[in-house]
């Protein structure tokens, strides 16, 4: 089985080491479970520490597939990090929605959600609302209201 895994964050991240700790420590365990493709939206400290993530696995795991999933098609954008990109059904999407629809996209064909949403406000806040709903599996990096 192949399993699409999607990230769900703030653009801005402040325990970035313990964050990146924690994704090494996941996402094994994950890609020996059979994710092999992983959708990154290209935004942000949580993008990048996530693409950075699914890079240091590449070199154990040569086979998955960093994605890189646009908002916008007329965008001048730096994929180079990137396996691919992909573009959603976006077209008709008006621009200040497309990356609230291009999350939306990434949830619906994900099967694994790995967030660090750490507060109720904002996208990533919504995106993580409508993974639940989807009822897609989850794994939260703890935070310190969680921990308490």
């Amino acid at each position: 089985m192949r399993v699409i895994v999607t990230f769900c964050g703030h653009s801005k991240i402040y325990q970035t080491g313990n964050f990146s700790k924690w994704l090494d420590i996941i996402l094994p365990s994950l890609i020996e479970g059979g994710a092999a493709t992983f959708y990154l939206g290209g935004y942000g400290d949580f993008d990048s520490l996530a693409a950075a993530a699914v890079r240091r696995q590449k070199a154990v795991y040569p086979h998955i597939t960093a994605i890189l999933v646009l908002a916008y098609l007329n965008r001048e954008t730096d994929a180079s990090r990137y396996d691919d990109t992909t573009y959603p059904p976006l077209e008709n999407v008006p621009p200040r929605y497309a990356i609230v629809r291009r999350n939306e996209w990434m949830v619906r064909e994900s099967d694994v959600v790995i967030s660090s949403v750490t507060h109720g406000l904002g996208g990533a806040a919504k995106t993580l609302d409508y993974a639940r709903r989807k009822q897609k599996i989850i794994f939260q990096f703890p935070t310190q209201a969680q921990k308490e």
